[in-house]
């Protein structure tokens, strides 16, 4: 570009964090479950929730800057 034209480049675009924040809260809700199942005895359930949990977790934080 031109340096008198008053333009610059563009950079890198701000992240979305619609995404971000939904699979938080999906995330959250999730994790909640699993520790009721726990509480309440249902250890098998709860520990695949736990595990889900975790991969949604990992996916949620993945496209922290």
């Amino acid at each position: 570009m031109d340096t008198g034209s008053g333009r610059t480049t563009a950079g890198v675009p701000p992240l979305d964090w619609a995404p971000v924040l939904g699979f938080g809260a999906l995330t959250l809700a999730v994790g909640v479950t699993a520790v009721v199942l726990l509480w309440i005895g249902h250890r098998v359930i709860g520990a695949v929730q736990l595990t889900l949990c975790v991969l949604l977790a990992v996916h949620t934080l993945r496209p922290w800057p």
